[in-house]
Formats: C-alpha cells, sequence, structure tokens
C-alpha cells in the first residue's frame, strides 16, 4: 500500500508515454473533469423529476394512510381528554360552591344558635341572681325588723329604769350635798309632783 507521501513524490508516468496500453485504472483528474455537476446536467433533469414525484406520492401516501391518520386520534383524544377534565372542574367547582353556602349556612345557624343559647343563659342567670337578691334582701330586712324590735324592746325597758335610776341619782345627789338620806318613797311622790 502506498502513502499519499509516496504517491505525490512518484513521477507520473503516462501509460501512453510508455508505450503500454490503458488497464482501466483512471488516474486522479482523468475523464470525470470534463463535466459539470451531474444533478445539474439538463439530461438528468427528467429522471430526478420522476423519482422526485415517486418518493413524494409514496412520502403522501404514508402521511395520509399511516402518519396523519394517528396525529388526528392523537389531538381527538386529547381534545376529548381536555374536555372531559374541564368538565369534572366545572363539576368539582360546583359542588365546592355548593358546600360552600351549605357550610356557610350551617355556620350561621350555628352562631345563631349559640346566641340564643348565649341570650337563654343571661336571662336565666338574671333571673336566678334576682331570686337570690330578692331572698337575700327579704333575709336581711326580716334581720333588721327583728333586730329594730329588739332595740325598740331594750329602749323600752330601758326608758322604765329611768325613772328608777334617776331616783337613785337624785337620793345620791341629795344626800352628798345635804347628808340627809331621803327615802325612795319620797323621791317618787317628788318625781311624780314634777312629771304633772
Amino acid at each position: 500500500m502506498i502513502s499519499s507521501a509516496q504517491a505525490q513524490e512518484a513521477p507520473h508516468e503516462s501509460p501512453a508515454a510508455e508505450g503500454g496500453e490503458h488497464t482501466g485504472a483512471l488516474a486522479p483528474g482523468g475523464a470525470h473533469e470534463t463535466g459539470g455537476f451531474p444533478p445539474f446536467e439538463t439530461q438528468n433533469f427528467a429522471p430526478q423529476l420522476v423519482w422526485l414525484a415517486l418518493i413524494f406520492g409514496v412520502l403522501y401516501l404514508l402521511m395520509s394512510r399511516i402518519a396523519l391518520p394517528r396525529v388526528a386520534n392523537i389531538l381527538a383524544t386529547r381534545d376529548t381528554t381536555i374536555g372531559a377534565d374541564l368538565d369534572a372542574a366545572r363539576e368539582s367547582q360546583s359542588k365546592a360552591q355548593a358546600a360552600a353556602q351549605h357550610n356557610d349556612a350551617t355556620l350561621k345557624a350555628k352562631k345563631d344558635e349559640a346566641q340564643s343559647i348565649g341570650r337563654e343563659a343571661q336571662a336565666r342567670i338574671a333571673a336566678e341572681v334576682g331570686q337570690l337578691r330578692a331572698a337575700a334582701e327579704q333575709k336581711f330586712a326580716a334581720e333588721l325588723a327583728a333586730a329594730e324590735a329588739r332595740i325598740a324592746g331594750e329602749k323600752a325597758e330601758g326608758l322604765t329604769h329611768v325613772g328608777a335610776i334617776a331616783q337613785d341619782a337624785a337620793a345620791a345627789i341629795v344626800a352628798k350635798l345635804t347628808g340627809v338620806q331621803v327615802d325612795a318613797a319620797t323621791l317618787a311622790e317628788a318625781a311624780r309632783k314634777l312629771t304633772v
């Protein structure tokens, strides 16, 4: 095998110069350099157009029979799934709104019930306090009346003894000033004369 560097160093000898025949191998830069780029040559246009039409037709058939129905099926499934999901979301939203309204109604009813219970408890406690206050006031009024009656009785009893105490005091004063002992009957007679 000859490397490309060795091939460039070796001089090219044409087979005609050596007097030999051409063996069929073309030397680089041989007969193909005379024409242009094959796809752009006019004699190749017709077969290229036929192959173009044939390949386009086959691709069109493959796309229209296999690929596009699958894509259409995927899009239809997607639309159906999205529609079903949207319907489920709307239904869930309506259920959530109904549940929220029910919750609000229940909350309002429970709040009204709690306020009613609070008002009833407040009224009951006020009535009990009123009854206890009335009973306490009656008890204190009875005790006050009993105390006033006792005081009035002791006052009346004390006033009955005032005359005797006054007579004893008057006897002691007379005895102290005059040195004479006065008897109780004389003092009682003198006190009676003064009050009449």
